[in-house]
């Protein structure tokens, strides 16, 4: 039986996240191509990984067991993800009613975003 150490684990956690394709994404150089052959993904579904990994990647703040702030902190990059996946929803996505939906909720999360900014001037620290 394999015995795991307290070290063994975060190396294989680190292992995976370097394999993914969220981060090959995130983390490629201009003219290599670090998405793994075969996955046959569309465009669109790369990009709403790599938005989806960067929001969640932002969300993971350090909480201050203050609940408005925390909320707050979290939700700023919640409705980031939202805008960032509308976009690519835009740029690829050819419904009429989908992308009129797409732009109210940029329209709408750029609000909230600025609302919660304004709030967090009011509340430093």
């Amino acid at each position: 039986m394999m015995r795991m150490t307290i070290l063994t684990i975060p190396i294989l956690l680190c292992g995976l996240a370097f394999t993914s394709p969220a981060w090959a994404q995130q983390h490629s150089m201009p003219g290599m191509d670090m998405q793994p052959a075969g996955t046959g993904e569309a465009p669109s579904t790369v990009e709403y990984r790599t938005a989806m990994a960067k929001m969640h990647h932002d969300m993971d703040i350090i909480y201050s067991g203050k609940p408005e702030r925390d909320f707050v902190l979290g939700m700023i990059p919640h409705h980031q993800g939202a805008i960032d996946m509308a976009k690519v929803m835009l740029k690829f996505g050819k419904d009429a009613e989908t992308r009129q939906l797409a732009q109210g909720i940029i329209a709408a999360q750029e609000k909230e975003i600025a609302q919660m900014r304004r709030w967090l001037a009011k509340h430093p620290g």
